[in-house]
């Protein structure tokens, strides 16, 4: 029965670990296909909405001005009392680096990325 708890309160951890390793490979790769799959149907990005096509496109032209080197996480954690999460970390372009603040919704098993900031340090 111990084991049975175990992997019911695991699961749900698995999961929003590999939603993060997705989501850190994809932004230290500017791999927007990748990323845009974890968007959700309305994305904040720099405090403009867009829709999932239209985020795709904004992303797509950063990673163009900006090409990734890599991405490291700084930060996770969970908001309380709502099913959601952020990341902050570092994108270096090699020119320049930028904090990323991702704010990410669960809805059952999915987690979809509602809000998306790139700011220059």
């Amino acid at each position: 029965m111990k084991n049975l708890m175990f992997l019911i309160l695991l699961i749900p951890c698995l999961a929003a670990t590999q939603s993060l390793d997705s989501i850190s490979k994809a932004l230290s790769k500017g791999d927007v296909e990748s990323l845009s799959t974890y968007f959700d149907d309305n994305v904040e990005i720099d405090d403009d909405f867009y829709d999932k096509k239209e985020a795709t496109q904004v992303v797509k032209k950063f990673f163009s001005k900006h090409p990734p080197k890599s991405f490291s996480l700084i930060h996770q954690g969970t908001s309380k009392g709502e099913n959601s999460k952020y990341f902050i970390g570092n994108l270096n372009t090699g020119s320049s680096t930028f904090r990323v603040y991702i704010y990410i919704k669960s809805s059952g098993s999915k987690d979809r990325i509602q809000e998306l900031r790139f700011d220059k340090e």
